[in-house]
């Protein structure tokens, strides 16, 4: 019988596989049985909807968790902010940075990367430069984009 670990994994190897329909269609069939999504859950989804570049979809599943109260970590909010970049969506991946910040998240490289370049596609140069000043008060290390 699958349980919650198990269709996570498969939800994951779909996502890594590029299988972002089937992953989202595994994701259904976990909300209509007794299974709990969880944060890995949910953080497979918002990453396979990524690589699709489905910026919307992927929001979406983000903003499920808070309706269903399933805690966000660093990872969920990298692969949301990364699905923003992907969309050209600066503003909201900003947003998100700002979500992450007064959720006392922690932030990594991934995290600030993604927001930098989606800034970066939006031409708010002005933005990028604040965030690689936060990265560095905030002792993440940066790295070559």
């Amino acid at each position: 019988e699958a349980d919650t670990i198990t269709s996570s994994a498969a939800i994951s190897a779909c996502e890594k596989g590029g299988k972002w329909e089937e992953a989202l269609q595994l994701f259904g069939v976990m909300a209509h049985t007794i299974m709990q999504s969880n944060t890995i859950t949910y953080s497979a989804a918002i990453s396979a909807c990524e690589k699709a570049g489905k910026w919307e979809r992927a929001l979406y599943f983000f903003s499920a968790m808070a309706r269903n109260k399933v805690e966000c970590n660093t990872i969920t909010f990298s692969a949301a902010i990364s699905a923003c970049d992907k969309g050209g969506e600066w503003e909201k991946a900003l947003e998100l940075i700002n979500i992450m910040k007064c959720s006392k998240v922690e932030s990594n490289t991934i995290t600030f990367n993604a927001a930098i370049s989606a800034c970066e596609k939006g031409g708010e140069w002005e933005n990028a430069l604040q965030l690689l000043d936060v990265m560095e008060q905030s002792s993440v290390e940066s790295d070559t984009i």
